[in-house]
């Protein structure tokens, strides 16, 4: 499943966004909170260690860097607790100059029971939460560019 958008600031300030670990709990829908990220963030083997849901019934998981260019893309692996897990990655293309940012978003289901699920089906559950996470991505890219 892929999906974009067109953020009001530079490549540069939305791979800023990225490369915080930290911020992964503002933007990424699902995500409570965030537990530890590896000081190497994010370069490829770094991981995120993070946790969905609320309190009692919590997820703690984790998500590793795959690939990484600055100001360019991200690829990441992401587990999914005994659903299996999603490779996600996020490219970010200059528009306008490198003024302002289009961001696709690609994840696919990849391990795991989740990824028997018919593709369709996928699609239907995470386009809106990939949409929402994006318009997250976005609002702190350039709150933190202004």
């Amino acid at each position: 499943m892929e999906i974009s958008r067109e953020v009001d600031a530079p490549p540069d300030a939305v791979y800023r966004v990225l490369a915080d670990g930290w911020s992964y709990g503002m933007w990424v829908v699902g995500n409570s909170r965030v537990r530890q990220v590896d000081r190497t963030w994010p370069e490829p083997g770094s991981r995120l260690h993070h946790s969905a849901g609320v309190w009692p019934l919590r997820i703690n998981d984790v998500t590793v860097v795959r690939s990484a260019e600055p100001n360019r893309s991200l690829e990441l692996q992401a587990q999914l607790w005994l659903l299996g897990g999603a490779t996600i990655r996020l490219t970010l293309e200059p528009l306008d100059g490198g003024g302002r940012t289009l961001v696709v978003m690609a994840e696919q289901l990849t391990e795991g029971p989740a990824k028997l699920v018919p593709t369709p089906l996928q699609n239907l559950a995470l386009w809106p939460r990939n949409a929402e996470s994006l318009r997250r991505l976005a609002d702190l890219a350039v709150g933190r560019e202004a």
